[in-house]
């Protein structure tokens, strides 16, 4: 691959919490405009790799690199970590995907305030806009989410299970935006568990168990035999296990 048309690449990756590796030795390059699913047991390391490459925790060993230009990353985290109860409205929260072009203290201008009501509207959101987040059902909280990430008009996208715990009419909406984003040229990385709407939507799969099992077409790698094997090594995971270092990897 060439490297003008790399993204994301992993060098040796080790990432872990208290010098214990969560994931380790991962070594994959993302083309441009690529659409990876990334799948894996719980516990594998897939949520792990998020917090790395978006400056929340340091690497153990091994690097990775980002090409992503101005625009940058966009990550939706797993809705859980969101605090319901700030008082925020919908409106404002949404406006917050424009931080980076006006701001943490600068009011929105009128042209602003439109495309914050064109995000909402394009999630199925209008007439939300005062509404208090935390009267929002799962769905249409996600919907605003997705619209605010909508605003950061990033290069690349991290989902970290952006389906979780919504509706089936939520989903199929939210994966019509993403293939949208997907044409515009967009970078998408998305944490799945549903392996059905890995294979009908997703080009491109990452399977992780604690390491990198396969990572190319989808069809190519969730088979049964790694699908098995990734179920395995989950299981075997001992979480007091030391950081491994490979001097053969340090010297590549």
């Amino acid at each position: 691959m060439n490297p003008r048309d790399t993204i994301l690449e992993l060098d040796n990756l080790t990432l872990g919490y208290d010098r214990h590796p969560a994931i380790h030795h991962l070594r994959c390059r993302v083309a441009r405009g690529a659409l990876v699913a990334i799948v894996g047991p719980n516990g594998a390391g897939k949520s792990t790799l998020f917090k790395a490459l978006t400056g929340e925790l340091k690497p153990l060993q091994g690097q990775f690199l980002v090409h992503a230009g101005k625009e940058g990353i966009a990550y939706l985290p797993q809705q859980s970590e969101l605090d319901r109860s700030f008082p925020v409205s919908v409106f404002d929260m949404v406006a917050m995907g424009l931080w980076r072009e006006i701001g943490p203290f600068r009011g929105l201008g009128r042209s602003q305030a439109e495309r914050v009501r064109a995000a909402l509207a394009a999630v199925g959101l209008s007439g939300f806009e005062a509404r208090q987040i935390g009267t929002l059902s799962g769905g249409q909280l996600q919907r605003a989410r997705f619209a605010r990430m909508m605003l950061q008009d990033a290069n690349l996208l991290l989902l970290d299970e952006p389906f979780n715990a919504i509706d089936a009419r939520t989903i199929e909406d939210l994966i019509a935006l993403i293939l949208q984003w997907h044409s515009e040229g967009r970078t998408i990385l998305a944490v799945l568990h549903d392996l059905t709407l890995v294979r009908q939507h997703f080009p491109e799969t990452l399977l992780l168990a604690r390491e990198c099992l396969g990572f190319g077409p989808t069809g190519e790698i969730l088979t049964p035999e790694r699908l098995a094997t990734a179920r395995r090594l989950a299981g075997e995971f001992d979480a007091t296990a030391p950081v491994c270092h490979r001097p053969e990897a340090e010297a590549a």
